[in-house]
């Protein structure tokens, strides 16, 4: 007979003692539990223990996650969270260095509990870790140790980092801006100042005059790619709070990202390149005031500019026609050159109060006129003087061509939370917005002569250097050269080539007999891929987790059994190989989840907020409820990518019974379906398919002509 589904057969271990296996029914308190499993060791004052989980961080087990408790589950028996943060921080007083150097160890180890952190704040545990990381006796492993049991601690949310003294976060500064230093310290002085940047705008500003901008390079410097890591985290952190001026970052700082960090020989971690993307979003989010701003036709600024911009092109033209006119007759040959110009309006000032791109495209026109001065009069001069109504508008392609790399750059939206998307190229050039404009500008003309297009095909020219721009942005060329190489290699004619190539996979013949071929091939395609998502989720993924501040500093991997019948999980730490099935500590049954939800669905993500930042967590978002006891519990996903979330999401529909519906399922199909299909029909190569199956003659009027094999042969 089977037990009952609230009573689950687990082990309980305690040290110089034989382990228990009981049957623990999940209906009675934790309390009677713990009594009953004290008087089978005949140990008196059973509210001294508690039990933890014996695998993985060894959290204490609470009524409120008893529900974790699975079959087969391993169980400790230790002491109780109270006595255990009396006991530590007592130890942190003892005369001993290596007294306080174990009771530190331990503190570390059960920091992440959030029973055990309550325990230690609650007693003042945040104050005696202060006071030791405030005296600095010891610089080394108890100053580590220190730290990061502070820095746990205070990931709980238990304790504002508002609350944190100005001496204190000094004496952080002061172990970041130190020459010799432990190599262990400072990557967690950095952690730390981050996270108070992040989270208290006057401590941020503290951190901020305290630490310069030449010690953060300095840091960036070493080879420690942790430290590397940490004081880019710290450098982003401080920018984010910054205003608009302060932003405006060292081109040495540029130049030593670009040579010795994305250059480097060692492969970008995850966090790395998030942080490098950050910094691209805040640098061209500089630019965003000039975007939202129109031109002002009484600027006597703007109208300067304007005319900088008409004489630059018509200069000698404008001289010799000019010469002894009046002031009306002036008036109308400035109107008439800049209409050459390409503005749709005699006065410039209309065409540039649209917003976006508002003051920024005047920016990229006199940066192109200044910098690329023989680009600019041959593009303007060539197609002002044709009259056979193929000239490209300069100054329209340039308001366009200045909204289309808005758009492509995202200038002006908020960073992502998880975003890694970086473009190399823009670390290697000071204005490189307005660089990679110059190139834009110079495609543009080259495309639309390759279109042979007029006024007419403006919007279908855009679009296609809209295309050959994204192309070449997602290769994510090194440098400018490189992408203008490979930008001006993407030709009018190459990307109608590569429209009809994916065209022709995507699309397949649409006759009835092989649209009825298709049919019946599906439900063995479906199964073919239903079999490829389950074997990726017995590989396993690492996923990432989002504190309340967004940090994604822990990982912990998740994979499904080889019998598809248990999902197997646990932290993991960064850098190490992904971990086997058979060290994971907890399982979840399939047999026990409920739904999958995803997007705005899931709770993780409704605590979130509806911001527009968490979009990309939406999109990324998935989780699984389950039953845990009486009540329902969540597992939570964020997927490291969108293909990781497809397959994710297939692979747990599929073994709940739900029909596999993600956007990745159906063009696998329809690649499936294009393979299968083709390879069918070799044997018909050049064969007309009819839309119709030919009719069936009637039958004959006689059936003379059947031979009869009974009549032998003479």
């Amino acid at each position: 007979m089977a037990p009952p589904r609230n009573v689950v057969k687990i082990a309980v271990q305690m040290r110089d003692a034989i382990p228990q296996l009981i049957q623990l029914d999940q209906a009675k308190p934790l309390a009677a539990v713990l009594k009953e499993v004290c008087d089978a060791w005949s140990l008196t004052h059973w509210e001294r223990y508690a039990l933890q989980f014996a695998d993985g961080h060894r959290r204490y087990i609470t009524e409120n996650n008893r529900g974790e408790i699975k079959n087969g589950s391993i169980l400790c028996l230790s002491t109780a969270p109270d006595l255990e943060a009396e006991q530590l921080l007592g130890g942190l007083q003892s005369p001993s260095h290596e007294g306080r150097l174990e009771a530190l160890r331990h503190l570390v180890l059960l920091a992440s509990d959030m029973t055990f952190a309550q325990e230690v704040i609650s007693r003042d545990g945040l104050q005696r870790l202060g006071t030791i990381i405030e005296d600095g006796d010891d610089l080394g492993e108890v100053l580590a140790l220190g730290l990061k049991a502070f820095l746990e601690l205070m990931e709980h949310g238990v304790v504002s980092w508002e609350t944190l003294s100005i001496p204190f976060v000094r004496k952080v500064v002061c172990y970041v801006n130190m020459n010799l230093m432990d190599a262990s310290v400072q990557p967690l002085a950095l952690r730390l100042l981050e996270s108070v940047t992040l989270s208290s705008p006057a401590l941020g500003q503290l951190v901020k005059s305290e630490v310069p901008l030449d010690r953060l390079l300095v840091h960036l410097q070493v080879m420690n790619q942790q430290l590397q890591t940490k004081a880019m985290a710290l450098l982003t952190a401080l920018l984010q709070g910054a205003n608009p001026a302060e932003r405006k970052w060292q081109r040495n700082l540029r130049q030593f990202i670009y040579k010795n960090i994305i250059h480097s020989s060692t492969p970008l971690g995850d966090e790395m390149a998030h942080h490098l993307y950050v910094l691209q979003a805040l640098t061209l989010g500089l630019l965003e005031p000039r975007m939202r701003t129109p031109l002002d036709p009484y600027s006597q600024e703007q109208r300067e500019q304007l005319q900088t911009l008409r004489q630059a092109a018509f200069e000698l033209e404008g001289e010799s026609l000019g010469t002894g006119l009046s002031a009306d007759r002036r008036r109308s040959l400035c109107a008439r050159e800049f209409r050459k110009l390409g503005f749709s309006n005699s006065n410039p000032a209309q065409d540039l109060e649209r917003v976006p791109p508002g003051l920024l495209a005047l920016d990229n026109m006199l940066y192109f006129s200044r910098h690329a001065p023989s680009a600019y009069s041959r593009f303007v001069l060539e197609n002002s003087s044709r009259e056979d109504k193929h000239e490209c508008p300069f100054a329209r392609s340039s308001i366009q061509l200045t909204v289309l790399l808005c758009e492509l750059l995202r200038v002006g939206e908020p960073c992502s939370e998880t975003a890694q998307d970086f473009s190399p190229m823009f670390f290697g050039q000071d204005q490189s917005f307005h660089e990679l404009f110059c190139v834009a500008i110079q495609l543009l003309n080259k495309t639309w002569k390759e279109m042979r297009a007029t006024q007419e095909d403006f919007d279908k020219v855009m679009q296609v250097v809209r295309e050959q721009l994204a192309r070449t942005l997602a290769l994510k060329p090194s440098s400018l050269e490189l992408f203008r190489t490979k930008v001006n290699a993407l030709t009018y004619g190459e990307v109608l080539r590569l429209r009809q190539t994916e065209r022709l996979h995507q699309e397949g013949t649409l006759a009835p007999p092989i649209l009825e071929l298709r049919e019946k091939l599906k439900p063995e395609l479906m199964s073919l891929i239903r079999q490829q998502r389950l074997l990726r989720l017995c590989e396993g993924t690492l996923f990432r987790k989002i504190s309340s501040r967004r940090r994604q500093d822990k990982l912990w991997f998740c994979c499904l059994s080889p019998n598809h019948k248990v999902l197997q999980y646990g932290d993991v730490e960064e850098g190490t190989n992904p971990p086997t099935p058979e060290s994971l500590p907890e399982q979840l049954p399939i047999v026990d989840i409920r739904a999958l939800l995803t997007g705005k669905d899931c709770p993780h993500v409704r605590e979130k907020g509806s911001g527009k930042q968490n979009k990309d967590l939406y999109e990324l978002a998935f989780s699984i409820s389950y039953d845990c006891g009486e009540e329902e519990a969540y597992l939570n996903f964020i997927a490291p990518s969108k293909h990781d979330f497809y397959l994710w999401t297939d692979g747990l529909s599929a073994l709940l019974g739900s029909p596999m519906g993600s956007e990745q399922t159906r063009l696998d199909l329809e690649q499936l379906l294009t393979m299968e299909t083709k390879l069918r029909l070799l044997e018909l190569e050049n064969v007309p398919i009819p839309e119709r199956p030919p009719p069936v003659p009637p039958p004959p009027t006689n059936f003379n002509f059947c031979y009869d094999c009974n009549i032998a042969e003479p």
